[in-house]
């Protein structure tokens, strides 16, 4: 027995949950939404909100956790990326930029970078804005990662 493909949505700020929707209905796939405080979902067997209590990284555990070779995570959080790639995950950003074992230690050490600078007072500039071009790239990426779980299967 294969174990199902799920996915997961580190769901506080998620520009992308409605997309997220549509592609999982359109392969029947169930979609958990994890957050601190009450987001909508759709009302369909599928998608699951998933509160987790407040603290810091309580989504990301229960992510983490649940994450493994038949999951795809989506997040813009890169430490929560970097413990999901080592389950087997496939994870993406928002934006649609998939997060890999070549890339992660590179952009885990960026964010090291910035968040020191930042500590000292350093002013640094935060991520671009989320653009519809973004949206697009971002379902075309969610395609491919889940077509790729389907052919692996």
């Amino acid at each position: 027995m294969t174990t199902a493909i799920a996915i997961h949505v580190d769901a506080d700020a998620c520009p992308v949950k409605d997309e997220v929707y549509k592609v999982a209905l359109r392969h029947q796939l169930p979609v958990n939404v994890v957050a601190n405080s009450f987001i909508r979902v759709p009302q369909h067997a599928l998608f699951k909100f998933i509160m987790v209590p407040d603290g810091p990284d309580v989504a990301d555990d229960w992510i983490a956790e649940r994450a493994d070779a038949n999951s795809v995570v989506i997040t813009s959080d890169i430490l929560l990326a970097e413990r999901c790639l080592q389950s087997g995950a496939r994870v993406l950003s928002p934006k649609g930029k998939p997060f890999t074992q070549a890339s992660i230690g590179q952009q885990v050490a960026t964010r090291a970078i910035m968040e020191g600078l930042r500590s000292t007072g350093e002013q640094t500039s935060g991520p671009a804005p989320f653009k519809a071009a973004d949206r697009s790239n971002f379902l075309s990426a969610l395609e491919v990662e889940i077509q790729k779980l389907k052919r692996a299967r």
